[in-house]
């Protein structure tokens, strides 16, 4: 009888069973579901708010001009540059960030896979993963947010300082250390998750028995790594003569402005954080009663991270509940206890939160929601874009989406281009300019096209508001109304 014989490239074609019992399907699945979490707001230049004008500033940053002094804004300068490079390679729209964003997240899913490898297999590995790309689109940062760029770079952190017994442990925490400068440059508010991972590897370097003259020289070390990007920030702006705009947007300017009501705390946080509080509790229930993780250490370890992500969350004088979408991550690691499928319940709770969490994302309807907000927002800019120019008659936005400005071509008659730093009651003192002044000066250059809504997003500043609706009153009139993010947004034309 007759054999075929093995060709040589047989040998070299992993079969299906070797497929399943690698990092590669899991990762691919992982791959998919942050693609079909994102894919929905692709081109949608008003899938948010915040982002828009981060959108817009490095789209300006791509052209040669400057955060902080051409444009006005708060955050640090290397989320600006991220914008700016999304836009430098792939254009002005929104796809650009987009794009980007989901590079981020997919990133943030994979560190988040191998984390979870350290406690648990590639099946409960893949949910905490998704978990943590869900929760990053459930809190907002489904699109452009500064989380889903600082959230990777914290995994990262976490990534090098998780095995305290590797041999270069030290080169590893400073390469840490500089990926939390970088992070302190997209968002401050990291500084409690920085803080927490220097001090767990000053730990760790007392452990090994390093004395304390050492302790302090790595201590100075990982303070200076960290604050290095900060660093060459802050030298670029005095090099080019604008070091006081840089230290009043990233310092001073926050100790002036006043935190919300609400504080830290809205009564509806509640039911938003339960995702986050489920997670956790469930992580700390199973670890305990039902099977101990192992190694014990690393549980630990994610668990000090979650809370410093906590912290991250509540350290500004106001908290809005898309904050919360840095905890995504680590929350999903203290929860590897009760997702591992080798406990009693097996894969059990990890199908049910991650059906639960795909559920509260409502896909299909968030794709037809923002179909109707990108079609709401290409009728107002065709509205609007005849009465403006790139010169003169500018369009204002007193309330409405910063993307205006780019679709429709029009110039901008504020370096505060944000709407919500001229409207807002909390930035009355916080902008280096009287807010109320400032209108004045914007209305007095006689904008060809002035936009509100029906309905504003925060407290706003009374007196800036009276002299916008005289303004409307005696030189407006209504020319285009749409419904955007539930409001109704309202284009008013100058009458010649």
């Amino acid at each position: 009888m007759s054999t075929l014989a093995a060709t040589p490239h047989d040998h070299d074609r992993p079969s299906f069973a070797a497929l399943l019992r690698s990092d590669t399907l899991p990762l691919a699945l992982l791959a998919v579901l942050v693609l079909a979490t994102r894919a929905i707001w692709f081109g949608d230049p008003v899938a948010d708010f915040d982002e828009q004008l981060y959108s817009f500033i490095g789209w300006r940053m791509s052209e040669g001009e400057l955060p902080f002094v051409d444009w006005w804004d708060r955050k640090p300068f290397v989320l600006f540059a991220i914008y700016a490079v999304s836009h430098a390679l792939l254009g002005p729209g929104p796809l650009a960030y987009q794009l980007m964003a989901f590079a981020f997240a997919l990133a943030g899913a994979v560190l988040t896979y191998y984390l979870a490898r350290r406690l648990v297999g590639r099946f409960s590995a893949m949910m905490a993963g998704a978990i943590s790309t869900m929760l990053l689109c459930a809190y907002a940062s489904y699109s452009g947010q500064s989380e889903v760029f600082f959230l990777p770079l914290m995994l990262g952190m976490a990534t090098l300082l998780v095995d305290p017994d590797h041999p270069r442990f030290t080169r590893r925490a400073m390469w840490a250390m500089l990926l939390g400068g970088l992070a302190l440059q997209v968002k401050y508010t990291v500084l409690p998750q920085c803080a927490f991972f220097g001090l767990y590897a000053l730990w760790v370097e007392h452990r090994r028995g390093s004395t304390l003259p050492r302790l302090a020289k790595l201590a100075s070390a990982f303070v200076a790594f960290g604050l290095l990007p900060s660093a060459l920030v802050a030298l670029f702006y005095a090099a080019v003569g604008e070091f006081d705009a840089f230290l009043f947007a990233n310092v001073l300017s926050f100790f002036d402005r006043m935190p919300a009501p609400q504080g830290r705390w809205a009564p509806d946080h509640w039911l938003g954080v339960s995702p986050l509080a489920v997670l956790a509790v469930g992580g700390f229930y199973a670890a305990f009663r039902m099977k101990r993780p192992e190694p014990f250490a690393t549980w630990v370890f994610f668990c000090g991270w979650a809370a410093a992500s906590v912290l991250t969350v509540l350290l500004p004088g106001t908290v809005y509940l898309y904050y919360y979408a840095a905890v995504a991550a680590p929350a999903a690691l203290v929860a590897l206890p009760l997702l591992d499928r080798r406990a009693p319940l097996r894969a059990f709770p990890a199908l049910v939160l991650s059906a639960g969490f795909l559920a509260l994302l409502a896909l299909p309807d968030r794709y037809e929601y923002s179909l109707e907000e990108r079609q709401a927002a290409d009728e107002l800019a065709a509205a609007i874009a005849p009465h403006v120019g790139a010169d003169s008659d500018c369009l204002w936005l007193w309330d409405g989406p910063t993307a205006l400005y780019r679709m429709t071509g029009s110039c901008v008659p504020t370096k505060f281009v944000y709407p919500d730093h001229l409207n807002n009651a909390l930035e009355t003192d916080a902008l280096g300019v009287d807010q109320a002044g400032e209108v004045a000066r914007v209305l007095a250059t006689r904008p060809g096209a002035i936009v509100t809504a029906s309905r504003p997003m925060t407290l706003q500043n009374e007196q800036a508001t009276a002299l916008v609706e005289a303004a409307l009153a005696a030189d407006y009139e209504e020319r285009l109304s749409v419904e955007m993010h539930d409001r109704t947004l309202t284009a008013w034309i100058r009458r010649n």
